[in-house]
């Protein structure tokens, strides 16, 4: 009997996300998707990297996510690029339809995972992009941060 996976080996996350660009706020939206992408997604076989979203007119939509095809779906599987509709409340994208129309904002898809009704939920994120520096600076704190911690722990 196969062991079923752990919620943390569930969630599909996009490193890059929080290293690329300065997040302004987040929200948790649904996603419409086939079944061969569900058992794909819970398999954990998914990229976010170059994914993004966009809002047409009260409909949001998801470009870019590559789901892997299911195996033993055979003839009934799924395109792996395909678009895939977002499901969000309409007071919530009135909200963000505003925060997304400012220059130089998008929004960018940060993880997919399910949840505890088992349903797949994508965490967006509306964000502008970091300049060099700035990524620069982050790294340095990062690593600031880390000597500090070893620092503490050999003191111990």
């Amino acid at each position: 009997m196969a062991k079923k996976p752990s919620e943390s080996q569930r969630r599909i996350i996009n490193k890059k996300a929080r290293h690329e660009y300065h997040i302004h706020e987040t929200v948790e939206a649904g996603i419409a998707l086939t079944g061969s992408e569900v058992k794909s997604l819970r398999d954990g076989r998914a990229q976010l990297n170059e994914a993004f979203a966009r809002i047409n007119s009260y409909v949001v939509t998801l470009y870019g996510l590559h789901i892997d095809p299911y195996p033993p779906a055979t003839d009934r599987n799924h395109e792996p690029l395909r678009n895939r509709r977002l499901l969000l409340h309409r007071r919530e994208l009135r909200k963000l339809t505003p925060a997304v129309a400012e220059a130089g904002r998008s929004l960018i898809p940060l993880s997919i995972y399910f949840n505890k009704r088992g349903l797949a939920k994508v965490e967006l994120a509306v964000v502008t992009g970091k300049k060099k520096y700035d990524k620069r600076q982050d790294i340095r704190k990062r690593e600031h941060k880390r000597e500090m911690d070893r620092a503490a722990f050999r003191r111990r």
